[in-house]
């Protein structure tokens, strides 16, 4: 049986570095620059020009981080998710530039939803409302260009909230990400359940997945081997999904890229 190829989290700066690991199995690539609210704003298109020929003979499927800073998808406020719905926007328009066929955006679950949302009986609706009026427009036009959108858990104590949410958004271009950091983080310090248990909950719906090792204690990025994730549960799981997810190294230094990827393929998990 193949072992699943892994992939990485990149910026311009950080390509050429990996550009011959990349095209040697044409891994998937997820490109970090296009999340800036300062590029968004400015000449976008230059840097994204100087990608694309950077990725010259790279046929690995190609998604992008995007806007993410400073706002959350569930705003009360309709002029924020007006704000919201613009950066968003923004962020596939970078993503059809470069032929990108995915793009990662933030959850907006909170710890504090996770004891309080069912305090009221229409709290959870009322998120799934707020994020289809912040959205609409933004899966309508994923829907249009071919690019799926993948929501990453941040502080999801629950793992069901954000599959049931991308669920209600009623769209083959919505599914779920999993950021393997955040989500021992949650297991470790809030009690959530353990990494490989997100990774069943999503089932299918699991299109992507970033993999970084922490101590549970803060989002540390660190590469596998150098945290307490038990790797081996994680990619059994991994191994039961039909959905083929993008399996992407998003490491605080991207020079770790390839001591991360040997780490998994030295306990024969990926390659």
């Amino acid at each position: 049986m193949s072992k699943p190829v892994l992939g990485a989290a990149l910026s311009i700066k950080s390509i050429p570095a990996h550009r011959d690991w990349l095209l040697e199995k044409q891994r998937d690539l997820e490109i970090q620059d296009f999340f800036r609210a300062d590029l968004l704003d400015s000449d976008w298109r230059a840097t994204a020009g100087e990608i694309k020929q950077m990725l010259s003979g790279h046929t690995g499927r190609l998604g992008i981080h995007g806007p993410f800073w400073g706002f959350k998808i569930d705003s009360h406020d309709p002029m924020i998710r007006q704000a919201v719905t613009k950066r968003l926007l923004q962020g596939l328009e970078a993503a059809e530039f470069l032929g990108a066929t995915q793009m990662v955006i933030h959850s907006p679950f909170t710890t504090w939803d996770h004891n309080n949302l069912d305090l009221y009986p229409d709290n959870r609706a009322n998120i799934v409302e707020r994020v289809k009026a912040t959205l609409a427009e933004v899966i309508a036009r994923a829907e249009t260009i071919g690019c799926e959108i993948v929501i990453e858990n941040i502080e999801d104590k629950d793992p069901r909230d954000r599959v049931r949410l991308a669920k209600a958004l009623e769209s083959s271009k919505v599914r779920v990400s999993l950021d393997t950091g955040h989500a021992n983080y949650a297991h470790i310090s809030t009690g959530a359940p353990p990494v490989d248990y997100y990774v069943e909950t999503a089932g299918d719906m699991l299109t992507h997945v970033h993999l970084q090792d922490t101590d549970g204690f803060a989002d540390r990025h660190w590469a596998p081997g150098e945290g307490n994730i038990p790797w081996v549960a994680v990619f059994r799981a991994l191994g039961r999904l039909t959905s083929n997810p993008r399996l992407i190294l998003e490491l605080r230094n991207h020079d770790d890229v390839r001591k991360g990827a040997a780490h998994l393929a030295a306990l024969g998990l990926a390659e």
